[in-house]
């Protein structure tokens, strides 16, 4: 920790000053194990659960590597939705306060001729979504040949089948002796592997902390036959003053449960990885109104979504293991608040459930929906 804490002190005036006004008290872990790395120039596989400082671990050392004296593009980071996107463009905004760093976004389904306009401007920091990168690389619009780092952010996500040739493009194109670095909340064997053919001996770290679940948390389990999910979600919407976020892991699903919930009259909003930008921020938009109760999501396009006083979230199938269940949850109950994680399920994933409640340490009690109300 104290190497970290004197590296951070050693930053340029500016990523300093925002040490200072952000006040963080010390590094995080991942923080501490990464910095150094980055700074080293090492390629890096870093494996750190949501909520842990992952960003900075990759931004500060980047940007603190940043001419922003030469007018090129110098650093790329890549994520996987537009929301995670300008999540991470709105920390580079931030921390490059008085820099003079220019930085734009990337991404998918917005206006290319905007955005050609902010490249006129050469940013040296581009954040953006794989296809949108290498649709610009290939019209010799964004030139990547003075990048120093790659960064692929959530790499989970972007070492996919649906990502893989585009991060395999955008790789090629840069120069052989730049840095990759790959963070994710979540690591498997495969993305692991498939990283690391991509990269220089790199350095896998990985951060652990507790994640308990706050315990201002309430967790439910609805129990009903498959076929009657969606019913008991559009009862949920009734029991009072609700906002209601809900998770499935099928697209074809997600869009079948919209199409059915509309028809019964209910305002609903979706979230998937086809959703295009501005269907996206309405969505978006319209929940935290309150013009919708409900919005249903993936849990892809739900990263780095944050909706202030959400009630509720829901989920209409078993989470596949803790991190996902823990990356739901933490979409409500936020700072303290109370909120509820409800799971519509069916007696045969009851045990499935149950067994996941042990892991994590939280008691799950079973709730029915009588009258308008849980009980």
């Amino acid at each position: 920790m104290d190497n970290t804490w004197s590296i951070i002190h050693s930053f340029q005036s500016f990523l300093q000053e925002g040490w200072q006004k952000s006040n963080f008290s010390s590094p995080t872990e991942i923080q501490e194990k990464a910095v150094p790395l980055v700074l080293e120039g090492k390629d890096i596989i870093a494996q750190s659960p949501t909520g842990t400082g992952k960003t900075l671990a990759y931004l500060l050392p980047i940007l603190n590597n940043i001419d922003a004296g030469k007018k090129e593009a110098q650093a790329l980071i890549l994520a996987s939705s537009r929301e995670l996107v300008m999540q991470i463009l709105e920390e580079v905004r931030i921390w490059t306060e008085g820099s003079g760093i220019e930085r734009t976004a990337l991404i998918g389904g917005a206006n290319v001729k905007r955005q050609l306009d902010k490249l006129k401007k050469k940013p040296q920091v581009i954040v953006g979504t794989p296809g949108r990168i290498v649709e610009l690389i290939n019209m010799r619009k964004l030139k990547v040949h003075e990048v120093k780092a790659v960064v692929f952010d959530e790499g989970d996500q972007l070492f996919s089948k649906e990502h893989l040739k585009s991060v395999d493009q955008i790789i090629k194109s840069t120069l052989k002796d730049r840095q990759i670095l790959v963070f994710s909340a979540t690591l498997t064997k495969e993305t692991e592997e498939l990283a690391t053919a991509r990269m220089t001996n790199p350095e896998v770290i990985k951060a652990q902390v507790d994640q308990k679940l706050p315990d201002s948390l309430e967790h439910i389990y609805i129990l009903c036959e498959e076929r009657d999910k969606i019913t008991t979600l559009r009862k949920l919407l009734n029991i009072g003053k609700v906002q209601v976020l809900t998770f499935t892991n099928d697209i074809n699903e997600l869009s079948a449960m919209a199409t059915k919930l509309e028809y019964e009259g209910v305002a609903v909003g979706a979230l998937h990885r086809d959703t295009t930008k501005q269907e996206r921020e309405t969505a978006i938009q319209r929940f935290r109104d309150g013009k919708t109760k409900l919005l249903l999501a993936t849990d892809v396009a739900s990263r780095g979504l944050d909706i202030k006083g959400l009630t509720h979230v829901a989920q209409l199938e078993v989470p596949k293991d803790e991190e996902q269940y823990i990356h739901r949850a933490g979409r409500t109950g936020r700072a303290g608040a109370q909120g509820s994680v409800v799971s519509i399920i069916t007696e045969q994933e009851l045990k499935k459930l149950l067994r996941l409640g042990e892991k994590l340490g939280i008691e799950l009690i079973k709730k029915r929906l009588y009258k308008g109300q849980l009980s």
